[in-house]
């Protein structure tokens, strides 16, 4: 059994907050595990979005035993979640499981350069409740007949494909960190006091991909889209 101690009471309720989302949006959800020193960086897919989502933890220690291991696994969300003990702040990894096609097709850890162009936090946030209302609205007026999974998806993927101001970042980046927890305002004194009430995103790139981060988590995509990984857009 290999049990992990994160770094206190706040990072074990992060890790299953994130971990809950995505299992709503996958009961069957895998997420690919790689830590090194006292950082437990987590990588899962939520399928409606066509994105990848990185939550970073902090550890304690790397391990029960506190050797200074490389670990790399991929386990299942939902068993992963059901191991943390927020009171212990500890979580006890599950057997690994076969890794889905996108878990070996992971964004590098270094490289990372600023790309500019985007818009401020509140900006960011009105793009995706915009593209939100106009699908939920372009979907409404379909009449039955016409209302298939093909044309949804269709219409998600004219929407979500948009660029987020001069960037080549697609809005279903936004809004994936949105509905993952990661594009939100500051929650406490201490945060509003270093982000000005705003949490500074920020736009790096790396090769093929870019990378929506903020203070809660990561989103990332391939600039011409996921296609290796087999994901749609619903």
């Amino acid at each position: 059994m290999t049990m992990l101690h994160l770094a206190d009471a706040g990072e074990a309720a992060d890790l299953a907050a994130f971990l809950g989302r995505l299992i709503h949006y996958d009961r069957a959800a895998a997420v690919r595990l790689k830590g090194t020193g006292t950082t437990l960086a987590v990588f899962g897919r939520p399928p409606s979005f066509e994105v990848l989502a990185i939550r970073a933890v902090r550890l304690a220690k790397p391990y029960e035993s506190g050797l200074d291991v490389t670990l790399d696994v991929t386990v299942s969300a939902g068993e992963l979640l059901e191991t943390i003990d927020e009171s212990a702040v500890t979580v006890v990894l599950p057997t690994a499981v076969t890794g889905p096609p996108w878990a070996g097709v992971l964004p590098p850890r270094g490289g990372w350069t600023p790309e500019p162009g985007l818009p401020a936090p509140d900006a960011v946030r009105s793009m995706v409740a915009t593209a939100v209302a106009e699908f939920r609205a372009r979907t409404r007026e379909l009449v039955p007949e016409r209302r298939t999974r093909a044309e949804l998806d269709r219409i998600g993927r004219e929407i979500w494909s948009r660029p987020i101001g001069d960037t080549g970042l697609p809005v279903r980046a936004a809004h994936a960190a949105q509905a993952l927890g990661f594009l939100r305002p500051a929650q406490t004194a201490d945060e509003a006091a270093d982000t000005t009430g705003e949490e500074p995103l920020k736009l790096l790139a790396s090769g093929p991909w870019l990378r929506l981060r903020t203070p809660y988590g990561s989103i990332a995509v391939r600039r011409a889209g996921l296609g290796a990984l087999g994901v749609t857009v619903r």
